[in-house]
């Protein structure tokens, strides 16, 4: 069977128009853009050229605003911790929600060993975050809030713009993680208060090993790599012009193509969740509505989701089950259990995400191979005679 790969919210396969742009800065000559002579000038030419690219599709005020890194993970800590550290005379605390990412908690968490006071915003049963909890949690003191754009696992999409007032109102800086939403939704960090925001090359379909910082012009914060000064003395270390460059033509394409093929992927979601939800003990996790256009997750009664996984896998078809960057761990999802789910019913996570080379002829072959993974796994499990307690 022809492989179906429907993880695209782990990993995404590079646009062969991005590697046919960015490919001759592996295959050639590549100077350092910090070099003065004439092929250090143009390395540096390519560098500008991408971040204003990646500017242009967030509306970012100009491409001075963008610091390149090499992940969304490391653009995370950058603007958790580098935000915390710079502006601790005007507070110790930081807030995030309980659904974050791990690249998000753990630099909070690391903060509040070293003094810091973190206070953990709750949501609702489909990840949206409590509005009036978040006004209460801020305060003054409150230097650095950070609430993701749309949430990886579950697929919610938060609402940046009323969120944006209450932390400029209560508190000081809103970070958002947009790893999972820029390409799909029209992020506008200007329109929408943002102060720093999180970009992943990957997540548009561009090289690994590039991730950019979206930083507001007034905004101060501390390097966490020292060394050169690189990225305006945020981001030391010679910059990854294979990937930065990927990464700004993956962000020009995203930008041009993304209405019409969120449209398109958002048509194949409804088909699959329509389908999958017919499924005896099936249940959509996340916002029914407000969610990703490529984005179905689910919990299944009785069974793991390890082990759809890995039996689907079997049918040539690649799903994920709760975050890959936190899978190592046999844990039930941080984010299931904040939404309310009892460990055992997180355990049946499965999250289904569309990308680009998927085809609608494609939903009957995946529905059904979801229906006999489900149906074999519930006849071996021990569970499924029985109610779970």
């Amino acid at each position: 069977m022809e492989r179906v790969y429907l993880d695209y919210v782990s990993s995404k396969p590079i646009d062969p128009r991005v590697l046919e742009f960015a490919k001759r800065f592996l295959e050639g000559s590549c100077g350092n853009p910090s070099s003065l002579h004439s092929v250090g000038l143009e390395a540096k030419h390519l560098l500008e050229d991408a971040r204003a690219k990646v500017a242009e599709l967030i509306n970012g005020e100009n491409e001075k605003t963008i610091i390149f890194t090499g992940s969304a993970t490391e653009a995370n800590n950058l603007a958790i911790k580098g935000g915390a550290l710079r502006n601790m005379s005007k507070g110790k605390e930081v807030a995030a929600t309980a659904i974050e990412h791990i690249s998000v908690l753990n630099p909070m968490k690391e903060l509040q060993k070293n003094g810091f006071t973190l206070n953990l915003i709750p949501v609702d049963s489909t990840g949206m975050v409590d509005l009036v909890k978040l006004e209460e949690v801020l305060t003054k003191n409150t230097t650095v809030t950070s609430i993701m754009y749309a949430n990886n696992e579950i697929g919610t999409i938060e609402p940046i713009k009323e969120i944006s007032k209450i932390v400029h109102d209560k508190g000081w800086y809103l970070h958002v993680d947009a790893t999972a939403a820029a390409g799909y939704l029209p992020v506008d960090v200007q329109a929408e208060g943002i102060d720093m925001l999180t970009l992943s090359s990957n997540d548009l379909y561009g090289p690994q090993g590039a991730g950019a910082l979206y930083v507001k012009p007034g905004v101060k914060l501390q390097p966490v790599i020292l060394g050169g000064g690189q990225e305006s003395g945020l981001r030391s270390g010679t910059e990854n012009i294979f990937a930065i460059a990927g990464m700004g033509e993956a962000a020009r394409i995203a930008k041009e193509e993304m209405a019409q093929e969120s449209e398109r992927l958002k048509e194949m979601r409804d088909k699959l969740i329509q389908a999958l939800l017919m499924i005896e003990g099936a249940y959509l996790t996340g916002h029914p509505t407000k969610r990703l256009p490529h984005h179905a997750s689910f919990r299944f009664d009785y069974i793991e989701g390890e082990s759809i996984l890995l039996n689907m896998d079997r049918h040539n078809i690649q799903v994920a089950t709760g975050s890959a960057c936190s899978s190592k761990t046999l844990e039930p999802s941080h984010v299931l259990l904040a939404i309310g789910l009892k460990h055992e019913e997180a355990h049946g996570s499965t999250v289904l995400t569309l990308g680009r080379l998927n085809k609608v002829e494609e939903i009957p072959t995946i529905v059904k191979s979801v229906k006999e993974t489900v149906e074999r796994l519930r006849k071996l499990s021990p569970l499924s005679s029985r109610e779970v307690i």
